[in-house]
């Protein structure tokens, strides 16, 4: 058990580049990779800065630090994580209620109740949600998102 629980909180990282798996030879593709992951990854993180009422440089922040930590700590070789459009509806929601600290204190419970998640393994029961219910919520986000944004898109000024 002691065992297994030292290999879950191992980087990645470190357990890639310990086994002498990776060539010199990847180097060039690997740096293509990232700068095409990063032509789209950063203008989205910027774009959802913006819907979720923040400035851009904060989603640039953002993207830039998670896409080191996702790739030092992921669990994937081929791992690519950043910014999602679905959470837009929840950023925007608990930075208009408790501000950028309390969306910092909310990003960080909501990181350990993904770990505590993953020790439990309770993402196995993903399976019984029904796909039509993922597609209500997907298209939900959508419609919030596609609404938010056509303020913007008229420029019009809406006084509050």
């Amino acid at each position: 058990m002691k065992k297994m629980l030292l290999y879950l909180l191992e980087p990645k990282l470190i357990t890639f580049f310990g086994k002498n798996s990776y060539h010199k030879s990847h180097f060039m593709q690997d740096i293509l990779s990232g700068l095409s992951v990063a032509i789209v990854a950063l203008p989205l993180a910027m774009a959802i800065a913006i819907a979720s009422n923040f400035s851009p440089e904060k989603g640039l922040f953002t993207a830039i630090i998670a896409g080191f930590l996702i790739s030092a700590l992921g669990g994937s070789r081929f791992q690519i994580g950043g910014s999602t459009a679905a959470f837009v509806a929840t950023v925007a929601l608990v930075a208009s209620k408790h501000g950028y600290d309390g969306l910092v204190l909310a990003t960080i419970m909501a990181g350990l109740i993904l770990i505590a998640t993953s020790f439990l393994r309770a993402g196995d029961l993903i399976k019984f949600i029904p796909y039509p219910v993922v597609a209500g919520f997907t298209s939900g986000i959508a419609l919030l998102i596609f609404v938010s944004q056509l303020r913007d898109f008229f420029g019009l000024k809406i006084e509050t």
